[in-house]
């Protein structure tokens, strides 16, 4: 009697193996990588993601999971609403068994560790985004085997080491967003001409820019608040299709091409570098905001710049008047910010009894100049007026 109740009852979980199997039509492996990465992820207090998966029914039709014929092609883990706590735990290597796997994300949270290698066996992931969670240790150079990937995000973690070079190599990208981390070393060169987005703002990186390291397809530029250097006109130049910049916050040198104001970009953030020489846009430029500050730029101010909407000049070697241009534009309320604090401004013909829009922020102090008018300016820019005298004789005398 026994032995009957044992072989039922064997034969009833063979049953329902195979009953799972059956109904869900999904490849074992697939089926016990699933299991796997469940296994070593959980709902942070809070999270309900995992609630529904259950795997004594079909796992094509848990939460984020997403099939085609007998293979998951997706996976989305986590609760995408806002507000939601995330996952925790790691992130587990039988991942890299999901043969057909296309696209991998991660909503935000603690999952921790680092990035399996097994990723790079997954040959049509297209799109992989592990982004604000704790992810660590250095990015896979062998995630270059993904030669079809379009979109890597691997932002707000606490990656460390540098950009893979195998990374730049991948033609078919167009996304690349690496910002938030620790990683050093150089900016890879990249050779995928549909490369839209670069942004790897706030790291450690350093060295300089190729002048052919990025494809003229960018639109999206942001290397800001890393430890960058050199001369950047030569590359700037060639890109002429952005449309935002921010190279903020390096040690960048050297010029800045008179071409990049006229190309289409709505916002230029080129401010705490080094840059030197003066600036001469072709033509009016279209860009809403630049800011070009606390920087080594001389010579005139062109004209060309008061058509932008906020303009941030302050913080460098600035000499000469202002032209007349930019007093029609700060009275008729088309700008919004003028900083001209902390340069060699010798003077600036306004009327002294004009009403400055409420809408329009102007600020002259620390010039070479008596002012015409006092307005409120920001409380960085000191409380002193004027430049000293000696200063202003000395810059006139050097330029």
């Amino acid at each position: 009697m026994k032995r009957l109740l044992k072989l039922i009852s064997i034969c009833g979980f063979l049953f329902l193996a195979y009953s799972v199997f059956a109904h869900a039509m999904l490849d074992p492996i697939d089926f016990l990588a699933l299991q796997a990465i469940r296994k070593s992820l959980n709902d942070i207090p809070g999270s309900h993601y995992f609630e529904s998966w259950d795997f004594t029914s079909d796992p094509c039709n848990f939460p984020g999971v997403y099939c085609s014929g007998d293979k998951v092609v997706a996976l989305n883990l986590g609760d995408p609403r806002a507000g939601s706590p995330g996952l925790m735990g790691r992130l587990h290597p039988d991942i890299g068994r999901l043969s057909a796997l296309a696209e991998f994300t991660i909503v935000p949270g603690r999952v921790m560790g680092t990035l399996p290698q097994t990723l790079s066996q997954l040959k049509y992931l297209r799109f992989l985004a592990v982004s604000r969670n704790f992810i660590s240790g250095e990015i896979p150079a062998n995630l270059g085997q993904l030669r079809g990937l379009l979109t890597l995000d691997l932002s707000f973690n606490i990656l460390h080491g540098s950009i893979p070079p195998s990374i730049g190599t991948l033609p078919a990208l167009s996304n690349v967003i690496l910002c938030y981390n620790r990683l050093t070393g150089p900016v890879p060169a990249f050779i995928s001409h549909t490369l839209t987005r670069l942004d790897l703002k706030h790291n450690d990186l350093s060295g300089s820019l190729s002048p052919l390291g990025l494809p003229p397809s960018l639109k999206y530029l942001s290397l800001s608040m890393n430890r960058l250097s050199g001369p950047v006109d030569r590359l700037l130049s060639r890109l002429n299709q952005l449309n935002y910049v921010d190279l903020s916050m390096n040690e960048l040198s050297g010029n800045i091409p008179g071409k990049l104001f006229n190309f289409p970009i709505t916002r230029l953030q080129l401010q705490r570098n080094r840059f030197s020489g003066s600036i001469r846009p072709i033509h009016d430029v279209r860009i809403q905001t630049i800011d070009l500050s606390f920087n080594r730029l001389s010579g005139e101010i062109s004209p060309m710049l008061s058509t932008a909407q906020n303009l941030y000049l302050n913080n460098n070697r600035f000499t000469g008047e202002i032209p007349g241009s930019f007093v029609d534009r700060v009275l008729s309320a088309s700008i919004q910010i003028l900083y001209l604090q902390h340069n060699y401004l010798t003077g600036i013909e306004i009327n002294p009894t004009a009403a400055i829009p409420l809408s329009t922020s102007l600020c002259l102090q620390y010039n070479c100049m008596v002012l015409p008018l006092q307005t409120p300016c920001p409380l960085k820019a000191g409380k002193q007026k004027a430049r000293p005298t000696a200063q202003c004789t000395h810059w006139t005398r050097r330029g």
